[in-house]
């Protein structure tokens, strides 16, 4: 059974740095493309950035998160990570991690075969 399970959500400051990350199990991790999704109250799900199964593709990024987001694997670990810095508000929302077998960190959910059941994150004023 494959299972994604995000953690390190929470409430905090504009400003502030928080790091997500999101545990694999179930499924051959070093040859799924892990990717970021968020989404915030009435608005559609939203690719944030990913990072592909070979080590030699940059991570890929959303425009609102370029230069403040960094996506980072782990595959002896199994684990993929968020690491948002300079948080504003308009990052509010609950974060997701999807995984899909190779190929590029692609924008479009339906592409993604797994998915975790998201952490919360609130950034205040």
């Amino acid at each position: 059974q494959v299972q994604l399970v995000e953690s390190g959500g929470g409430l905090v400051p504009a400003g502030s740095s928080l790091r997500l990350s999101c545990v694999a199990s179930g499924l051959p991790f070093s040859i799924y493309t892990m990717s970021w999704f968020r989404q915030s109250p009435g608005k559609e799900r939203e690719f944030v950035g990913g990072v592909t199964w070979t080590s030699s593709d940059s991570p890929s990024y959303a425009d609102s998160v370029k230069g403040r987001f960094t996506i980072s694997r782990d595959n002896a670990k199994n684990t993929v990570y968020l690491i948002m810095n300079n948080l504003k508000l308009e990052d509010t929302a609950v974060y997701y991690c999807a995984a899909k077998i190779g190929g590029i960190a692609t924008t479009e959910r339906v592409q993604y075969e797994y998915w975790g059941q998201g952490t919360q994150v609130t950034v205040s004023s």
